[in-house]
């Protein structure tokens, strides 16, 4: 009888939680960090504006990019990070959302908050009261959620976590349509003034988004760092024509172009297509070679 008590919850857990949203952000999680070459983005997590953010509550930290510059993968790596670091604490809550302007529909201020809810709860052994409760009442009637009522439930959850951390990517690609992404900003800084939450995110540079987090955060730009760009390609160099792959001293300079060329922003996936553009590919030419880098 216990067993069927235990399977009709997590029947009615697993109901509500997709009740909430849909939407999980873990699959492009899961696929953003395993495009990961091991070493990158040491530089942010071992960076003094990321240590406060990370050790000190009521933080927000402001990652804003050139297209390209791999503020994705950064955040991947960020997420990944404090997973790592909280996993056996259940006090920590962590919330995170990959914004996608292919997507917008799916991401109206109140979709964005029900996610972090999901998340926030999914924590949890057991799902709070107010949540059933909300649950009930609008299933029974067909309807949806407020973002004011998915915000006053944000804040009890919040509130009974030790420490919160929200990470949102791509601010620049959230809903902008009824001023829904300064909807959005405006909910997640009363819920950091209400809760001390942490909150990181990244956008391209856009004027309107800078002005939301200009006197409140701390700024961190994103750029594809030497080191980073050094440990992708050379992870890259046994893609190339024995002729390269070989010989240390062209490697080197096959690296160095690439660097120099993309002035900032991460190889794209498909450069290793063209790294074998090594223009006459023929082993053992002493020609010179040139990179194309689109």
């Amino acid at each position: 009888m216990n067993r069927l008590h235990e399977r009709q919850d997590d029947q009615e857990r697993r109901t509500i939680l997709d009740w909430l949203t849909p939407i999980n952000y873990g699959d492009q999680q899961s696929d953003f960090i395993g495009r990961r070459q091991a070493g990158t983005g040491k530089w942010l997590l071992n960076s003094d504006a990321f240590q406060l953010w990370l050790n000190e509550t009521k933080q927000t930290l402001f990652c804003p990019g050139i297209p390209g510059a791999g503020k994705t993968m950064i955040t991947s790596i960020v997420v990944e990070h404090l997973q790592a670091e909280f996993r056996n604490n259940s006090s920590i809550g962590i919330a995170y959302l990959y914004c996608n302007f292919r997507r917008q529909e799916e991401q109206k201020p109140g979709d964005l908050l029900a996610s972090l809810l999901k998340q926030l709860i999914q924590r949890r052994t057991s799902l709070p009261g107010n949540v059933i409760d909300i649950y009930k009442r609008h299933n029974s009637e067909r309807t949806r959620p407020s973002s004011n009522e998915i915000s006053r439930i944000l804040h009890s959850i919040i509130a009974d976590y030790s420490r919160t951390f929200i990470v949102i990517d791509a601010l620049d690609e959230c809903q902008i349509s009824d001023g829904g992404r300064i909807r959005f900003l405006t909910e997640l800084f009363n819920l950091q003034a209400r809760t001390g939450a942490n909150f990181l995110a990244t956008s391209r540079f856009i004027p309107e988004i800078e002005k939301e987090f200009t006197g409140r955060s701390t700024k961190l730009e994103i750029r594809a760092s030497d080191d980073d760009l050094q440990t992708y390609l050379h992870g890259h160099m046994l893609r190339l024509p024995s002729f390269v792959s070989h010989n240390a001293d062209l490697q080197n300079e096959v690296k160095t172009a690439i660097i120099k060329a993309v002035d900032g922003m991460y190889v794209p996936p498909h450069t290793h297509k063209k790294l074998n553009n090594l223009a006459d590919s023929r082993s053992g030419s002493s020609s010179r070679s040139y990179i194309w880098i689109r």
